[in-house]
């Protein structure tokens, strides 16, 4: 006889509840940009569709996937040209992470999957004003948690508001998922030579200036040792692989695990 919960799977999914998980929470962290595809702004469909897959991969192999996502595909800050505000700005853009979290949301019912949206910016008639202890118990008891709005305040990237959350909700681990396929000394997409880093701790993150994640944000995880861990999200397989605790993609952790 099946069991409920295998059973409960769509067809075709349910030889990941076999697969052995590396983590049991997590935190994927999401740029607003990855929701475009290769568009410059806006949305893709099928990439948006593509990264909901991942998100279901991971609730399949029963991990609990708590969200942060960025707005750089509506809004980039002053770079926009629109403002000379940083606060302004800054306001600007956690509000778009709003939409797209709200994106990000949509597409997870529309394959049958619940999440809530939780906000740092008070806006209860979208989504429901975050506290953490709220958002534990619904990952812990329905499905994926999308944080919205940055940390509520401006000066703040959402990679520190990622950190942040990832703190807050205890995650494992803190997941960035980019467009490269992991940590290196500068951009490989412009410079073929540039050296790939498979482990690094946050003190060399921090020195070596790299762009792994800004600077509050790496203290933020030095300081509590959080463990980041860098993937290429347009490959597939890397969230399930890193999940599964295949060596994908860079990890940042503290020395004396090194």
């Amino acid at each position: 006889m099946c069991d409920p919960a295998l059973c409960a799977l769509p067809a075709g999914r349910r030889d990941l509840v076999n697969v052995s998980a590396e983590y049991r929470r997590i935190l994927l962290k999401l740029s607003g940009e990855a929701l475009a595809g290769d568009k410059r702004y806006g949305f893709d469909p099928d990439t948006l569709r593509a990264i909901t897959d991942n998100v279901i991969d991971a609730l399949d192999m029963g991990i609990q996937v708590g969200i942060v996502i960025g707005g750089g595909n509506i809004f980039r800050g002053m770079d926009a040209g629109i403002t000379n505000d940083r606060v302004t700005a800054d306001n600007m853009g956690m509000l778009a992470t709003v939409i797209n979290a709200l994106a990000l949301k949509g597409s997870l019912e529309r394959q049958g999957r619940q999440s809530k949206v939780f906000s740092a910016v008070d806006m209860p008639k979208v989504a429901q004003t975050f506290v953490a202890s709220t958002a534990i118990d619904y990952l812990e008891s329905s499905g994926a948690v999308i944080f919205a709005g940055g940390t509520g305040c401006p000066f703040f990237t959402t990679d520190t508001s990622a950190a942040l959350r990832a703190l807050e909700i205890r995650a494992d681990v803190l997941i960035k998922a980019t467009k490269v396929n992991g940590v290196y000394d500068k951009d490989p997409v412009k410079h073929p030579d540039a050296i790939f880093y498979p482990e690094l701790d946050y003190d060399q993150v921090l020195s070596m200036n790299l762009r792994v994640m800004d600077a509050t944000a790496i203290s933020l995880c030095r300081d509590n040792d959080l463990i980041v861990r860098v993937i290429n999200i347009k490959d597939p397989e890397n969230l399930k692989g890193v999940l599964s605790g295949k060596p994908v993609g860079s990890i940042v952790k503290p020395r004396r695990d090194m």
